[in-house]
């Protein structure tokens, strides 16, 4: 299939105030000048693919969206390197995930050549949004929403439409390196067996956020999630995958179906064996979490993903007590990928994957 984008180029903000704005950009807060849309209809197939100015959509009150809930979304980020290029970070693993949470939900997949393009034209159309401060990044959030206009839910909608939004993005976690602290729950679960737990749909998110409103309350930073059967088997975080260090050996939880397959996992995992770690997937209970971290078997714990990158965690709660780990500072393997990756992409280390993709 191929698609020929039309472009409606905006009226840019004046630079000094795009400077102000980049100087401290938050995190999802500031977006960029234009944005990509692309429809989707029984009949034609994909179609009207166009570059436009950032800003309000107009849906009908009974698109299916708003009702039935068929959406799906991508994250990933553009970088500036020291030479003043633009690239992104595995694109087409996105693409790919994309894809498999399209099946999920029923909704028609997009190329991944046309997912691509989509995220090159937009951050190069809008390179001068690329923050250069260490660290930034541009943020892009490619998603997809059902528009069919009915309420009678007789099946999937007739009608998409795909767009990419771009965020101007400082570090996720305003905290820094200091260590999060996460809050293990107990009460509620992320997503069931057979369920849409592998696919990154909105649905997923929005019934996480009264387990992350709890651990807020009881101080913590994030919310971890146990497995749905047992609630025994540590899964995932909030909004993160997470890796246990036992000295130079990394486990993460295996991919189950009720947890998410993240780009950043994928790319820790093939990294840390790049860098003489042994890495591999397996389970994790959390009461043997408490007493590794105690007995000094666990050395080190993280979290790794898109928005939030490689983070440490520090310490945990639960309903039944808590538990510091390695003293609480950030570990030496953590560190270490959390470099390696970051150089990766702002192209201070070398790319052995070939992992790198240049927009402009």
């Amino acid at each position: 299939m191929t698609l020929t984008f039309t472009t409606e180029p905006a009226v840019p903000l004046p630079a000094a105030e795009r400077a102000e704005l980049l100087a401290s950009p938050g995190f999802g807060t500031v977006f960029t000048d234009h944005m990509i849309s692309i429809d989707w209809d029984r009949d034609r197939g994909w179609h009207s693919a166009r570059l436009h100015p950032y800003g309000p959509l107009v849906l009908d009150p009974s698109a299916q969206v708003f009702h039935y809930g068929q959406e799906v979304f991508e994250g990933m980020k553009a970088y500036r390197r020291p030479d003043g290029t633009v690239v992104t970070f595995r694109p087409y693993a996105n693409a790919a995930r994309f894809n498999r949470s399209c099946a999920r939900m029923a909704m028609p997949e997009l190329p991944e050549e046309t997912f691509v393009e989509a995220l090159e034209l937009l951050a190069g159309t809008d390179r001068e949004w690329v923050p250069e401060q260490p660290g930034c990044s541009l943020y892009l959030r490619p998603f997809m929403i059902a528009t069919q206009h009915t309420i009678g839910f007789y099946g999937p909608s007739a009608a998409y439409r795909f767009m990419v939004i771009a965020s101007p993005a400082a570090a996720y976690f305003t905290a820094g390196p200091k260590p999060l602290s996460v809050w293990i729950s107990r009460e509620h679960t992320r997503a069931a067996p057979g369920g849409t737990g592998e696919a990154k749909c909105g649905g997923n998110y929005a019934g996480t956020l009264v387990a992350q409103e709890q651990a807020r309350r009881d101080g913590c930073d994030q919310v971890v999630w146990l497995d749905p059967v047992e609630r025994r088997w540590v899964e995932e975080m909030g909004t993160s995958n997470l890796f246990f260090v036992y000295g130079d050996r990394l486990v993460t939880p295996a991919l189950s179906g009720t947890l998410l397959a993240g780009v950043t996992r994928d790319s820790v995992l093939a990294l840390a064996d790049e860098l003489g770690y042994r890495a591999e997937e397996g389970r994790v209970g959390v009461e043997q979490w408490r007493a590794d971290a105690e007995s000094g078997a666990l050395t080190e714990v993280f979290s790794c993903g898109t928005s939030s990158m490689i983070t440490p965690v520090g310490s945990v709660r639960s309903a039944d007590g808590g538990w510091t780990i390695g003293g609480g500072v950030p570990g030496p393997v953590t560190s270490r990928l959390a470099e390696e990756i970051a150089g990766i992409q702002y192209g201070t280390r070398p790319d052995p994957f070939g992992w790198v993709h240049k927009i402009a």
